[in-house]
Formats: C-alpha cells, sequence, structure tokens
C-alpha cells in the first residue's frame, strides 16, 4: 500500500533536519567571496593609474606640437583644468593635471606599470628625481608588498641614502622590510579622488553597498567586453536576513 503523501513529506522534512553544510565548504566560499570584493576594489584603482597615465599622455604630446610657442603647456593644463574640475572635481585640478603629466613623462612606458601599485604610490614615486632611488624603491615596495603610506614612510626617512652610508646594508634593510603588511584592500576607497572616480560625492562616510554599487557599475561594461563567461555581473541584493548577499541581480 503506498503510503500517503503527508507522510512522503514529513519523513522527507525529518531526513532534511539531519543533514548539515560542511564547515570547510561555507569557508570556501567565504574565500571565494572575499577574494572576488578585494579583486574589486583593487580594479578600480588600476583602472584610475591607467586613465591618469593616458591623459598625461595626451597633455604632453600636445605640449610638444606646441612647444614652439611660448608659455602654451601653463596655458593647455589651465585651460583643461578650467573645462574639466567643474565636471569631475579636484582630481582635475590645474596641480592634477601636472602630476598627470609628470607621471607619463616619468613612466612612459605603460606596460612597465605595476598592477599592485595605487595612484598614492605613484605620487610618491614621481617625486623622486634621481632615477636609481626610484628604482630602488620601486624594487623593494613590489618585493615587501609596501603599502603607499609604507612606501612613502620609507623615502621620507631616507631609507636609499642610509643604505648608501651604512656599512651593514642587510642590517637597515631587514629593518625596513620588518613592518606591518597590508591586510584589506579596502583601504584604498579612503582616498577621496577614488570617490570622484566612481561618481560618488565627499560624504563623512558610506555604507559598504554604496561602495560596492559605485565599484560594480564602474567594472560592469568592462567585464562585459571579455565575453560570455564574465556576462553574468550585477549588483549585491539584500537577503532576508540582516547582512548582505553576494548574489547577483
Amino acid at each position: 500500500m503506498t503510503p500517503p503523501q503527508s507522510f512522503v513529506y514529513i519523513n522527507w522534512f525529518n531526513n532534511m533536519n539531519d543533514m548539515q553544510i560542511k564547515h570547510d565548504l561555507i569557508q570556501q566560499i567565504h574565500r571565494i567571496i572575499a577574494s572576488a570584493q578585494e579583486r574589486a576594489i583593487r580594479s578600480v584603482d588600476t583602472e584610475r593609474v591607467l586613465m591618469y597615465w593616458q591623459i598625461g599622455r595626451v597633455i604632453f604630446e600636445e605640449e610638444q606640437q606646441g612647444k614652439e610657442r611660448a608659455g602654451y603647456g601653463e596655458f593647455l593644463i589651465k585651460s583643461l583644468a578650467q573645462t574639466l574640475e567643474p565636471q569631475y572635481g579636484s582630481g582635475f585640478s590645474y596641480r592634477q593635471l601636472n602630476l598627470f603629466r609628470q607621471f607619463y613623462r616619468t613612466f612612459p612606458i605603460v606596460n612597465a606599470l605595476r598592477s599592485q601599485f595605487s595612484w598614492t604610490h605613484y605620487r610618491t614615486l614621481i617625486r623622486i628625481d634621481n632615477e636609481d632611488k626610484r628604482e630602488f624603491y620601486i624594487a623593494e615596495a613590489e618585493k615587501n608588498n609596501w603599502t603607499a603610506r609604507q612606501l612613502e614612510r620609507q623615502v621620507n626617512s631616507q631609507l636609499f641614502e642610509r643604505l648608501l652610508l651604512s656599512n651593514d646594508v642587510q642590517a637597515v634593510l631587514a629593518v625596513a622590510r620588518a613592518e606591518k603588511l597590508p591586510t584589506d584592500a579596502k583601504e584604498i576607497i579612503k582616498d577621496p579622488m577614488v570617490l570622484e572616480f566612481l561618481g560618488l560625492k565627499r560624504e563623512a562616510a558610506y555604507y559598504e553597498k554604496d561602495l560596492e554599487v559605485a565599484i560594480i557599475t564602474h567594472l560592469q561594461d568592462f567585464l562585459l567586453e571579455l565575453g560570455n563567461g564574465f556576462s553574468r555581473f550585477g549588483v549585491p541584493i539584500r537577503g532576508k536576513t540582516k547582512t548582505y548577499s553576494f548574489g547577483w541581480r
């Protein structure tokens, strides 16, 4: 005799209660989510660095075409700043556009740019006139995964000069390399210029979802160009609990 449907349902429900999701499986998914979020955040700054380099190249090349006219370079950057700053914010001021031009002149080969370096890293490196000194800090920052703040601290502490004067180079390097390594990619988004790049106004604080949506919106077109494998890309949605899901909409 076939058991009643209600009995089959109750039996199935009891079996489901006996099942448990493996803790390792949950941790694995947590790691995937965290890794994806970190890559997304870092991608924003990588795109920003490339944008500044391209702007610097355009300014430099235009300046070279008009170099026979006295004062054309200053006129060019001032005019660009007057047009761009009201629309895009202080990240495109006269001073910043000068930095973009200097950025291109210092690093003219785009393939030589380090993806792990933020714009703040490059601002520090641009100020170093001596090429050997700059190459030293590039190598040390890359090898030791220095944050922009750590790089700036080492430059200000004259690490390069201290090494030239030291009889124990390894001891000096050991002290410099003992600093704490970066642990959170979200430190990047504290830079007000990143907020401008994402199209966000400067506020005292932002909810995580605001930043996630801005980042994802900025990257969406770029990822879609990579092909169908990247086409399922949306924004985080709120579930029934108080926490956010990393699901897509």
